[in-house]
């Protein structure tokens, strides 16, 4: 693609941006501001976009009552979440693995989303949250780690049962979402699974499988076969080669997969609400908020819950946007 070399194209280009950028980002403004609000100040027939902010919505659905000690608690939960950033940026230089390094601070992010309750009142909205991030990091490690193998099989098995799966995977990748529903919630029902973490995983996977299969496969199909011949007449086997490798090549591939599967599954709605009567993640128990169901005419805690949702899934795009646009732009190292 040519650059744009006119000034007028270009500011005509930007200018479009411009305008793309404002129609996107203005709703999450609007509604960051209703968070803000009381009822009153949100109902108004002239929009505020001056007034004395509250978290008031934010406490109604993220805690049953504030503890007295909460500055405390928040100023700690900071300095150990700045104390794990700056051991994932400088972990490597410490005189022990990396894999260790990453085993501790996975493990402090679990200590944390389960001591938070043992110290805070915390609502129904919590527990929600933890669901999704159960329901999403799950989908996200059993989809990648199965598309990956299939993916690389496919890329280098180019025969016709190579060509069958990619139709197959194309086909179900072209389902509805009702077509997966009836079969994983009569299976639910019969094996007890219904209203569990597992079938929804499984069946979330079921769903995602299919495009990261279609994706992983065109990355691998960039990684060339003389690198993982090398290995194996070094004594490596097809799947040593593979791990250590083909998957530190085709990682950005991967990472990028991986991204795009853990968007969907956070915001599954369809699926989660069929599937579970409690067990709910953060996009079914959003509807509560609605008119009509729980909290009619909320809108300040609908506008706080919709944020709180959204902003979880932001700050991964903002930490992580670097990798994604780098696997979706190039995918591996090419021969």
């Amino acid at each position: 693609m040519l650059p744009i070399k006119g000034r007028f194209a270009r500011f005509c280009v930007h200018i479009i941006m411009a305008l793309f950028i404002l129609v996107s980002v203005i709703p999450f403004i609007w509604t960051l501001l209703n968070s803000f609000k009381t009822q009153l100040q949100a109902t108004s027939r002239n929009p505020l976009i001056w007034f004395k902010p509250t978290f008031e919505s934010y406490r109604q659905i993220w805690f049953n009552s504030v503890p007295e000690n909460l500055g405390w608690l928040i100023a700690s939960l900071l300095t150990i979440i700045m104390l794990l950033v700056i051991l994932a940026v400088y972990g490597g230089r410490l005189p022990i693995s990396r894999n260790v390094v990453n085993v501790i601070i996975i493990g402090s992010i679990v200590l944390i989303f389960w001591a938070i309750p043992k110290f805070v009142n915390t609502a129904e909205f919590y527990r929600y949250f933890i669901n999704s991030l159960i329901v999403s990091v799950g989908t996200v490690i059993v989809a990648v780690s199965l598309a990956s193998f299939s993916g690389y099989a496919i890329a280098r098995y180019t025969g016709v049962s190579s060509i069958v799966l990619l139709i197959a995977a194309l086909t179900l990748n072209s389902l509805p979402r009702m077509g997966y529903l009836l079969p994983y919630y009569l299976m639910g029902q019969r094996t007890g699974l219904y209203d569990t973490f597992p079938l929804v995983i499984i069946t979330m996977v079921a769903v995602n499988l299919p495009f990261s299969i279609w994706l992983l496969r065109s990355f691998f199909m960039d990684v060339p076969r003389e690198i993982e011949e090398s290995a194996m007449i070094d004594g490596a086997s097809r799947f040593v080669a593979f791990l250590r490798v083909i998957v530190p090549i085709a990682w950005p591939g991967i990472f990028a997969t991986g991204l795009m599967t853990l968007i969907m599954a956070y915001h599954e709605f369809l699926l989660v609400k069929i599937l579970t009567l409690s067990n709910w993640t953060l996009s079914v128990a959003m509807a509560q908020f609605l008119p009509g169901v729980s909290v009619p005419g909320s809108i300040p805690r609908q506008s706080a819950a919709a944020i709180s949702a959204t902003i979880p899934i932001v700050i991964v795009l903002i930490i992580f946007q670097k990798h994604l646009v780098k696997g979706l732009a190039s995918g591996a190292v090419k021969g």
